[in-house]
């Protein structure tokens, strides 16, 4: 198969019609043979797309006529089959769920740090390096000596953050995210609460993989992505892990072949964590992919493995 172009985009602006633009923009996507996630709110765009390379640019274009989304820059990278299998533009009331009132990157956010002076500013003793993604993210990946906030969801994040904060004398800290967007709510709610000086990676952990040499890197393992890719490295090389269907947690080929995985219905990860009833709805689920993949047939269901884009 010839590669697919794969576009992870985000915008936080104004766009008050967003509902409106939900039909217009999905009837695009299918015009163009282009799938994956967008998440339309108030507060701008977020999600990523895949298709074919000319597809996919078609989309970013229509996106780019609407003067509020003229400046929108994805961040592309390329995959061998389809992440997506299907095109969703879904309603939200926020982009990326941070579930604080009045967070406004538009008004105040944290200093932008372009990826080749990134090392230079985790290397300073005096900066708190935080990783903002949730712990199955961190787990496979992450900056040399950050801080793991080990959350289940971005909502966890601002109490952590308030907790880390008590007690320190305006602390220098410096913020990163998949691919940006949630750094520039954390940034932003951060400042809010008094701190003057913050800085996140601009782009994300894949611009700086993208464009930062694997010689001079201080990333330590793989990135995870909200796709069927699961994981890239540096260069944004298709990395090795898969997904278990039954927690949709990241797994190495060394985890499979632990006594507690069971394709499709558990791992060493969520063994415990599900009931008899479930694991045998797991199993059945199992059964009839393995059916449709037999008779050639995709099986939508085993689609996103994570539903809605995070970067």
């Amino acid at each position: 198969m010839d590669d697919i172009l794969v576009a992870a985009l985000y915008k936080f602006v104004a766009l008050p019609d967003f509902e409106e633009m939900q039909a217009p923009l999905l009837e695009v996507c299918k015009q163009n043979d282009v799938k994956g996630t967008l998440l339309l709110a108030a507060e701008g765009i977020n999600g990523t797309l895949a298709g074919p390379t000319e597809g996919v640019r078609a989309v970013v274009a229509y996106l780019r006529s609407d003067p509020r989304l003229a400046t929108l820059e994805p961040k592309q990278s390329f995959a061998n089959g389809p992440p997506f299998y299907r095109m969703k533009v879904r309603l939200k009331k926020e982009i990326v769920t941070m579930g604080v009132e009045n967070i406004d990157p538009n008004d105040i956010v944290g200093t932008y740090v372009p990826p080749k002076d990134w090392n230079a500013l985790i290397e300073d003793p005096e900066v708190i390096v935080i990783d903002t993604r949730n712990d199955y993210e961190v787990m496979i990946g992450t900056f040399k000596g950050a801080q793991d906030p080990l959350i289940k969801t971005f909502r966890e994040f601002p109490a952590w953050l308030r907790e880390q904060m008590k007690g320190r004398e305006q602390p220098k800290v410096a913020m990163f995210c998949t691919g940006g967007i949630r750094c520039e709510k954390s940034t932003a709610f951060l400042k809010q609460e008094g701190v003057k000086e913050v800085f996140h990676l601009q782009g994300g952990i894949l611009k700086y993989l993208e464009e930062v040499p694997e010689e001079e890197s201080l990333w330590e393992g793989q990135c995870f992505v909200f796709d069927q890719r699961v994981s890239v490295g540096h260069g944004l090389e298709v990395g090795a892990y898969e997904l278990c269907r039954a927690c949709r947690n990241p797994i190495a080929k060394s985890d499979k072949e632990r006594a507690e995985y069971v394709e499709g219905v558990s791992c060493h990860q969520c063994i415990a964590e599900s009931t008899a009833e479930q694991k045998e709805k797991f199993a059945e689920r199992q059964k009839q992919m393995e059916l449709s993949l037999k008779r050639g047939e995709m099986h939508i269901r085993d689609g996103v493995p994570i539903p809605g884009p995070a970067q």
